[in-house]
């Protein structure tokens, strides 16, 4: 059977996440060189995903769609399974997969972890009793993928010697950066670390860095580290071989993640999700 493997990015405005995914995809690439991959995105940067289904199933019998995304939200939940069924219906003789995007994995906990640490070291390796950490998250309008962000800072911290771990976001809900780090300022932390829960760079991490550099004008008592970001890492490329593997265990025939949730079947049912 003949596969394309089509990786789903978020796409930013910023061009410099944009090369940082197609870095990314090419490093993967070395470890596929006989399979077919290409690259698509959700906005800011093309080719967009109804594009990228419908170039991918040229001389293909099999597309298999992987989400290079964090935490699904309405995006993977409705807006790439609504495409996906547009594209099963006007290419009746191509076999579309969807995979899993990466969640809240052991994985991505060591990798967060590793930059914590790098960020620690950058400290001087402090007291972690009063060196609060702020595991900053994009902001969905979807409660079960912020639920993921709060979950992922309960793992840092029963995995670490820090006491004090909270979760912000950067956008759409609260909480937010500043508000987290008074709180902590209040509670005597003498250093914060300010960990970005994203995959690769863009304007919402360069935001992140400014105010990063505002709060330590506010708060110049505290010492403040902006950790990386997780990145192109061999622990993603990892995780994303583990995708593709059990992706392709799966049929046609069998439902998509979120295929039976309510909110697929009733955007089905109104003639699929407006991307």
């Amino acid at each position: 059977m003949t596969d394309t493997i089509l990786i789903i990015a978020h796409g930013s405005r910023d061009q410099d996440g944009n090369q940082e995914v197609l870095d990314f995809v090419e490093r993967w690439r070395t470890r596929h060189k006989e399979e077919n991959i290409e690259v698509c995105f959700i906005e800011f940067a093309s080719p967009l995903v109804a594009t990228g289904l419908a170039q991918a199933a040229l001389g293909s019998e099999r597309v298999i769609a992987l989400p290079l995304i964090l935490n699904a939200a309405g995006h993977v939940k409705l807006e790439i399974p609504g495409l996906i069924r547009q594209a099963r219906g006007k290419l009746p003789h191509t076999e579309f997969l969807y995979g899993r995007h990466f969640g809240c994995e052991e994985t991505i906990l060591k990798l967060l972890r590793m930059r914590l640490h790098s960020a620690m070291v950058a400290l001087d390796m402090p007291d972690p009793g009063n060196t609060g950490i702020v595991l900053l998250g994009r902001g969905a309008s979807d409660m079960a993928a912020n639920g993921e962000v709060a979950k992922m800072a309960r793992w840092i911290q029963e995995s670490t010697r820090h006491d004090t771990v909270e979760y912000a976001f950067t956008g759409i809900t609260q909480p937010r950066l500043e508000g987290k780090v008074q709180q902590m300022v209040k509670l005597g932390m003498m250093q914060i670390v300010i960990l970005p829960y994203y995959l690769f760079t863009g304007r919402l991490i360069k935001r992140i860095a400014r105010q990063v550099q505002r709060l330590r004008l506010q708060y110049p008592q505290v010492a403040f580290v902006q950790a990386n970001y997780l990145g192109i890492d061999e622990t993603l490329l990892d995780l994303l071989d583990e995708r593709l593997e059990e992706t392709r265990g799966k049929r046609e025939s069998s439902m998509m993640e979120c295929d039976c949730c309510k909110f697929s079947l009733l955007a089905e049912s109104q003639g699929g999700h407006e991307a």
